[in-house]
């Protein structure tokens, strides 16, 4: 047996031990273990299905920890060294997943396995026409094609989209958490993601890191990059934690439920593990060179304690609920439709007071200041300046971004197509329009020094993915500028506006795509980092002028639609309040046509700006090359009038 082969199995027995102990306890304290008085699967399943979650959950947190942590840390030569553990999780993942998907319908079903025709209808009618089979079902499928993708194809650029598609698995089970059904059902599900991600990359790259070590200088330097994966995913799981109880828990009683009580064990394990990593693995990634064993031992017992919270949380996903004491109160429109109450009436004092937090875009916009206001300083540290405008431009932007997805326009987009239009207006022109003068790769690349050892970090990543054919063309001005304009007919008159209307994924990718749409586009007119186009002021000009036509043109058509757009969304909310529908598309039309036009100025102004400081450096460039020739050029200019002259006089 090889050195690897006896440390993974040795990390299996360990996580396996911490992990079965908990679930076991977990089972018995939450009463998840106990017979169910109607449509009992029986104790195989009852016992079955969490242990089977708890196999799955543990190979999906290897998989995607130890592609991460190879992406992220490793060499090629180390990348190549973690691929067969990689590939093995995947595979478990994927045999655990089918057995989930199978015991999880008998769960629910309350029915026996057989082997008839009877048995596979419902069990295909449970994967394509049941939301939770078809999530599950999700997730079966993107375990098959991770299981095949970390075998058949290696490499760097596919190890990344190797760990892309392992996250993305992360998301079915995500959607289908407790809360997924229950009012709030946008913030549940982010948090549950936030968590998952968390988990998954802080244990993973854990077992990964263990199973490759060994003593020196090397060693130290992968510690020091896992922790720094470690101390994101433990703030990560500290957020979505806490988001979590705080959805689940009605009153402050609910903790003694055993529910709760589970709840703050899987808490603490976790908060022991964030001692861990803060009081002793800093301070001994200087002592690995000398080949200290102590650090090793460590290891071993964080893994223990890491499989227990794994553990604990599959039996969480068995526990009953604590009841919820508000009495029950029939469903209006607007909560069948959307799953939440109708806000408040919108009035000027509404737009800043109240707000409707969606905790993983909280999340993004408050880490994307600290994240940038730490570069800085580390820019200034070193004796480098950084002009304050950018500093303003960044945090500006990403302060607007955490209302238009935290504030009132997240709290009404989906009840007012008046202030869906205006949060979009603001997300795919305002907030590009504040962060590209931000120049963050450019702050990136200057922070962070290149690495010499064969492997890639942020700033590397970055920069290949700038640099990239595909990167070459959507940044292209004039795809840009097409991209930014047709994406608004491409939205809101195809089935994308319902499915982003209706769905929680889709309300994401429209958030990302007109984020990613409006920053190419701005990017390639006013932009401050290195880009592979460089248009003439005057394309830039016809570029913003066509723009404007044409968001007034789509405002104006909004504004005299007849038909009202997702009649059957807008127009049964049951709002008692504000105009009726189809006044307040037209208004959105307006606010289109308008709040769209005032960014498009800003951009103008800053590029007539740019063009005017262009034309004084190249007139002093000239000046410049004048007075080292001695005034050549201007002597040639006369010799040439003189001739000129000449010429004519012999006319």
């Amino acid at each position: 047996m090889t050195q690897t082969a006896a440390k993974l199995l040795r990390t299996a027995f360990v996580v396996g031990i911490g992990a079965l102990i908990a679930i076991v306890a977990g089972l018995i304290l939450g009463g998840a273990a106990q017979q169910l008085p109607l449509a009992d699967p029986g104790p195989v399943v009852r016992w079955g299905q969490p242990l089977v979650k708890l196999i799955m959950n543990l190979s999906m947190a290897t998989t995607v920890g130890t592609l991460v942590f190879s992406a992220f840390a490793a060499s090629g030569k180390e990348q190549r060294s973690l691929q067969p553990l990689a590939a093995g999780a995947a595979a478990l993942w994927l045999g655990s997943a089918a057995a989930y998907f199978v015991m999880t319908y008998l769960s629910a079903s309350g029915s026996a396995i057989s082997y008839g025709p009877e048995f596979s209808d419902a069990l295909w009618l449970f994967a394509t026409q049941i939301e939770l089979g078809t999530l599950l079902a999700a997730n079966l499928v993107i375990a098959f094609v991770v299981s095949l993708s970390t075998i058949a194809f290696q490499g760097r650029r596919m190890l990344a989209i190797n760990a892309a598609l392992a996250l993305a698995g992360l998301y079915p089970l995500a959607e289908s958490g407790h809360a997924s059904s229950d009012s709030g059902h946008a913030l549940a599900v982010n948090s549950l993601l936030m968590h998952l991600a968390g988990v998954s990359v802080w244990v993973g790259g854990l077992v990964a890191l263990y199973a490759m070590f060994n003593h020196g200088a090397r060693t130290a330097i992968l510690v020091s990059r896992y922790s720094t994966l470690a101390l994101a995913s433990f703030v990560l799981v500290a957020i979505s934690g806490f988001t979590s109880g705080y959805i689940r828990l009605y009153s402050p009683e609910d903790i003694f439920s055993p529910y709760g009580q589970l709840l703050l064990i899987k808490a603490g394990l976790l908060l022991v593990l964030g001692i861990f990593g803060a009081r002793y693995r800093l301070g001994l990634i200087r002592k690995l060179e000398s080949g200290t064993g102590g650090f090793w031992r460590l290891v071993l017992v964080e893994l223990f304690i890491m499989g227990a919270a794994i553990g604990m949380a599959s039996a969480l996903g068995k526990t009953a609920l604590p009841e919820n004491p508000n009495e029950f109160i029939p469903l209006t429109p607007a909560e069948i439709l959307t799953g939440d109450p109708l806000p408040p009436e919108l009035t000027e004092a509404a737009w800043v007071t109240v707000w409707d937090i969606d905790v993983l875009w909280l999340t993004i916009s408050l880490g994307g200041i600290f994240f940038y206001l730490y570069g800085v300083s580390r820019l200034r540290r070193r004796g480098d300046k950084w002009p304050v405008v950018r500093i303003m431009s960044w945090v500006a932007g990403m302060l607007t971004l955490l209302y238009i997805t935290n504030g009132a326009p997240n709290a009404y987009s989906e009840f007012l197509f008046s202030v869906h239009m205006v949060g979009h207006m603001m997300l795919s022109m305002m907030v590009p329009v504040l962060l590209v003068p931000g120049a963050p790769v450019t702050l990136l690349s200057r922070v962070q020094s290149a690495r010499k050892d064969d492997s890639w970090g942020l700033r590397e990543w970055v920069l290949w993915a700038v640099h990239t054919p595909y990167a070459w063309f959507i940044s292209h001005p004039l795809f840009a500028g097409l991209n930014f304009a047709l994406s608004l007919v491409m939205f809101y008159y195809t089935p994308l506006f319902r499915w982003a209307t209706e769905e929680h994924l889709g309300h994401q990718w429209m958030l990302v795509h007109f984020l990613i749409t409006g920053y190419l586009f701005v990017q390639a007119l006013i932009g401050v980092d290195p880009q592979p186009h460089r248009p003439s002021y005057p394309v830039k000009l016809m570029l913003l002028i066509g723009t404007m036509a044409f968001h007034a043109f789509f405002g104006l058509g909004l504004m005299n639609e007849k038909g009202l757009l997702l009649a059957d969304w807008f127009g049964s909310m049951g709002r008692t309040w504000g105009d009726d529908p189809l006044t307040d598309q037209a208004v959105g039309g307006a606010f289109a046509w308008g709040v769209g036009e005032l960014p498009t100025l800003a951009i103008t102004l800053i590029v007539v700006w740019q063009w005017s400081r262009s034309d004084d450096r190249e007139r002093r460039r000239l000046d410049r090359a004048s007075d080292r020739t001695g005034n050549q050029d201007l002597q040639d200019y006369n010799e040439m009038l003189s001739k000129l002259n000449s010429m004519e006089d012999r006319r």
